[in-house]
Formats: C-alpha cells, sequence, structure tokens
C-alpha cells in the first residue's frame, strides 16, 4: 500500500516549498515511482517541481458532466472518466503528477467525484509514495480521494496567530473524519533560534514538531526568478534540513 504524505496550510506559510522539497528528498532516495498531487486551487507546486500541467482534474470533471449524456457506445461512465483522467496523468522518468484544479461551470459533482475517488484508489497502487500539497481546508481532498493520509504535515508561519489556524485546521481534519496516522507540525521562515513562548505554545498543542526552516535568501530568489526548487544544490541550508525531517517521519 502507498504512504500519502500530505501537506497542509494556509497561503504564505511555505506550504508548497515544503511539498517540493519533501518530494526532492524523496527522490534522492530512491523511492520511486513518486506520485505527486497538486490539491490546491492556486496550483504552484508544479512549477516548483519543473513540470508543465496543461490540464486539471478539475476540467475533466467538468467536461465529463457536460459531454456524460453522449459517450460513445459500448463504454461506461466509470471507464470513461478514467480514460481521460489517465491522459492528463503527467508521467516522467521518477514522478508522475496530477493537478486538482477546480471544477468549472455548474452541476452536482457527487456521482463523478465518487468515481474519482475509485480511480485515485486504483492509481495509488502504482506508486510507493504519493505527496499531496492540499488546499488549507482539506475538503478538496476529502470530497475526491479516499480521505487517507498517513502523515499529514501543518504548515505554520512564525506567530501564536499561525499556531492558532494550525489547530483550526486540525480540529477541521478530525470534523472531516479523515483518517490520519500521523500528524506533525512545520515552522517556516524563522529566527535563527526560536523564543521559548512560541515553543511553550507548540508544546501546549500537542503536536510534534517535526522542525523548522530559517528565512533562506536561495529559497527567496528561487521563487522570484521561477526557478524549480528541485535545482537547488544539496549544500542548501533548506535543502539539509528537508533531508533531516525527511528520514525523521521514515523512520
Amino acid at each position: 500500500m502507498s504512504k500519502i504524505i500530505a501537506v497542509a496550510g494556509k497561503g504564505g506559510t511555505g506550504k508548497t516549498t515544503a511539498a517540493a522539497l519533501i518530494i526532492r528528498s524523496l527522490l534522492r532516495r530512491g523511492k520511486t515511482p513518486l506520485l505527486a498531487v497538486d490539491a490546491d486551487p492556486n496550483a504552484n507546486l508544479a512549477d516548483s517541481l519543473g513540470i508543465k500541467i496543461e490540464e486539471s482534474i478539475g476540467s475533466v470533471l467538468s467536461d465529463f458532466l457536460r459531454d456524460r449524456a453522449a459517450l460513445p457506445p459500448g463504454i461506461t461512465k466509470q471507464a470513461f472518466l478514467e480514460m481521460k483522467l489517465h491522459q492528463i496523468l503527467k508521467e516522467g522518468k521518477d514522478i508522475d503528477m496530477l493537478a486538482m484544479g477546480v471544477p468549472e461551470g455548474p452541476g452536482c459533482y457527487c456521482a463523478a467525484n465518487a468515481m474519482l475517488r475509485d480511480y485515485f484508489d486504483s492509481l495509488s497502487k502504482n506508486y510507493p509514495y504519493i505527496v499531496v500539497d492540499n488546499e488549507a481546508g482539506m475538503e478538496h481532498f476529502s470530497r475526491k480521494t479516499a480521505g487517507r493520509i498517513d502523515i499529514l504535515i501543518f504548515c505554520s508561519n512564525y506567530s501564536l496567530k499561525g499556531l492558532k489556524t494550525v489547530k483550526i485546521l486540525s480540529d477541521m481534519v478530525d470534523e472531516l473524519k479523515i483518517a490520519v496516522g500521523a500528524k506533525y507540525l512545520l515552522v517556516n521562515r524563522t529566527p535563527e533560534a526560536l523564543e521559548q513562548e512560541f515553543l511553550d505554545r507548540v508544546r501546549d498543542m500537542g503536536m510534534p514538531l517535526l522542525g523548522y526552516t530559517v528565512m533562506d535568501r536561495e529559497i527567496e530568489e528561487s521563487e522570484i526568478k521561477a526557478v524549480p526548487l528541485m535545482h537547488l544544490p544539496g549544500s542548501s541550508a533548506t535543502v539539509q534540513r528537508f533531508e533531516e525531517m525527511v528520514g525523521r517521519i521514515l523512520t
């Protein structure tokens, strides 16, 4: 069974950067083939990985609802949808990718989402690891997949308000009844040393601190220049921190 690692958090907390660098570390460790899923409607993961995505699951579902009454003879709705979904699966040497996107147009997506869950469940059997860059609220992931996560990493910025948001998101996951094996906290863009008050608040949350990353000019320049994070050198301080964190969650 594949291991699903999901990264969640509000915009601006380094969520997509974290997902990309986790993928980088897994690929370096030979954990292939790997499936990357961008479940954030503001899709940026593909750019961070240097992958070009031309179509999303959202647009496929919209087209499916529009065209399902005129399917080719002898093909079921499930088979037709799976064929279309497989066509947008971006396949690479060691990593494949899907972008969730958002549905375009009105209509009830319940039946289509159920078919999508079946497809995702079948597809996941082909990958030892799946890394998901989630939207903040998690509903997207819950509706369109089996809703199982082995490792869920919540990203926060270095603020007490950020920790409060993580607590809200964590409670939302529980309310959605998503099966989660383990939850971790990742704090991004911190000073070199964390203040004791912040650490005390982290301890009170009861969520293990996976690690933290400090302000990194190299990362910022990569984002400004749209250079894929996969191209960062192994000597990068942030890359090395993610190597340590990934090693921790794999043990």
